[in-house]
């Protein structure tokens, strides 16, 4: 018996070869084949396959059940380094729309550097009258690694289409510029595209320090206070609490881009987000009822389910 053990633990715990084993012990290697079979029959080595798809397709229907979600997309991660989730929830995302979309449809598209993931990342599909709509305003290009502009360009060439584009600021310092704003009809007629889009694909930020939105200075100082200690995060630069419930409604009246209600509307209101920082924001967005698609990663889709 002992030679079994000691065979079973040079096998399995050693990843020992059977021709190894049967030399260091003195027996042939069938002997050394019928002892590793013998271990498993008398109960010495227990052998468990864990699938991670198994796991992915229970987290998908609880966090579904939980939030009240149409559907769910669980990206497995190497690592929960920022970087890493982002790359992987975005390709996730881009394989996922190429099973969705569909001739005809239009599709909104926010901006940040997990969008642009889902951006690199996407297929070619050969569509007709598609339509790819910016769904709120950026930052100025020297503010940010990569454009606004440059990841809805990626989903127009993605779809062989010219997309509308929103060449404006986020969030402008007075209720009536915005409206100034709004009273232009070409400027109009991008914003109706996106309120119109039956598919909206977006991300949550969160208020941290490394926040390009919160380092625009788009804010006053009594407003970035506000920001950092009540709000879980914001979608199309518009901020939400836990519950979901809008921020400031002062700054939502600035803020220039589709309303969060009219995402509840959609078709499909597809939340790609991952990782420690944005739990929160994740949290507060589903609360809120702006999704009914989820993207995420397996640890912070375990994490929403405690």
């Amino acid at each position: 018996m002992n030679k079994v053990v000691e065979a079973a633990k040079l096998y399995y715990l050693l990843d020992y070869s059977q021709n190894q084993i049967a030399d260091l012990l003195g027996v042939s290697r069938p002997t050394i084949s019928r002892m590793l079979q013998q271990a498993k029959t008398e109960g010495i080595v227990n052998i468990s396959i864990v699938d991670p798809t198994e796991d992915v397709e229970k987290l998908k229907l609880a966090l579904m059940a939980r939030y009240g979600l149409n559907n769910v997309v669980v990206a497995i991660t190497p690592s929960y380094e920022e970087n890493v989730v982002k790359r992987y929830i975005g390709r996730a995302t881009a394989e996922y729309l190429d099973t969705l979309i569909q001739d005809g449809d239009m599709i909104g598209a926010s901006w940040g550097s997990t969008m642009y993931q889902v951006a690199l990342h996407l297929q070619h599909k050969t569509l007709r009258d598609v339509t790819i709509v910016q769904l709120n305003g950026g930052v100025s290009d020297a503010d940010v690694l990569v454009s606004p502009s440059e990841i809805v360009h990626l989903f127009g060439k993605a779809y062989s289409v010219s997309p509308y584009f929103m060449y404006l600021p986020a969030i402008v310092d007075q209720p009536l510029v915005k409206q100034a704003i709004m009273s232009d009809r070409h400027i109009r007629q991008v914003m109706d595209r996106g309120k119109q889009a039956n598919i909206a694909v977006f991300t949550a930020g969160a208020p941290t320090a490394d926040s390009v939105l919160l380092n625009s200075n788009y804010f006053r100082p009594e407003e970035y206070d506000w920001i950092k200690s009540h709000a879980a995060g914001d979608i199309c630069s518009r901020y939400y609490d836990h519950n979901g419930e809008i921020c400031m409604p002062d700054l939502n009246e600035r803020t220039i881009g589709i309303e969060l209600a009219d995402l509840r509307l959609k078709e499909h209101s597809i939340l790609v987000a991952g990782g420690a920082s944005k739990l929160s924001s994740i949290f507060g967005a589903l609360n809120g009822k702006y999704a009914n698609t989820l993207i995420t990663d397996q640890i912070t889709a375990r994490a929403l389910l405690q």
